[in-house]
């Protein structure tokens, strides 16, 4: 279940980000300010854009196991400006297909509601786990889009980064076809 943030999600919320397998593909593990800060400004989004990145809870126990969303690049690279779309999970969610789902109904309101025409989404060049879920949702990657993430030091262990894209029309067709089976 995609919702918006409450105080309950900041102790699970500040537990993932200071997990070093969850943070293994970023530069660092996030401290509980910075959590909290990046909860409060994950949510503001939807005040300032009318999107942002949606606390996710399980729906059958109402346990909450990270955010995805929609976000807005804060750097320059040859793809932006954009918007990605983006998750984090704890790593007890893994493997159970929450990540698709969320970044899935999180695509369906960016080509709905939200009205984009394109979402990127990207990762470090390591983050095969990431990658494989872009796949899923009909993402493609075409190589000469990769890039130096520019707020890394070259030669950063995850400076390379992939980027994947989807549009809007690919997507819908997409959801056409999956409605037509289903």
């Amino acid at each position: 279940m995609l919702r918006r943030w409450r105080p309950a999600d900041l102790e699970p919320f500040a537990a993932l980000n200071a997990d070093p397998v969850v943070m293994e593909h970023f530069p660092s593990a996030l401290d509980r300010a910075a959590s909290d800060g990046m909860a409060a400004a994950a949510d503001g989004g939807f005040d300032r854009r009318g999107f942002g990145l949606w606390a996710v809870e399980v729906a059958d126990t109402g346990t909450f196991i990270g955010f995805t969303g929609l976000n807005v690049p804060r750097f320059d690279a040859p793809f932006t400006p954009a918007v990605e779309v983006g998750w984090r999970l704890a790593r007890s969610a893994w493997g159970h297909g929450y990540a698709t789902e969320a970044a899935t109904a999180t695509l369906d309101d960016a080509f709905g509601r939200v009205g984009l025409g394109q979402v990127v989404s990207f990762t470090s060049v390591g983050n095969v786990r990431s990658q494989a879920v872009m796949r899923r949702l009909g993402m493609t990657r075409d190589p000469a889009d990769d890039f130096a993430h520019p707020n890394l030091p070259a030669g950063h262990r995850l400076s390379r980064h992939v980027l994947y894209r989807i549009d809007a029309d690919v997507w819908r067709a997409a959801r056409r076809r999956v409605d037509d089976w289903g």
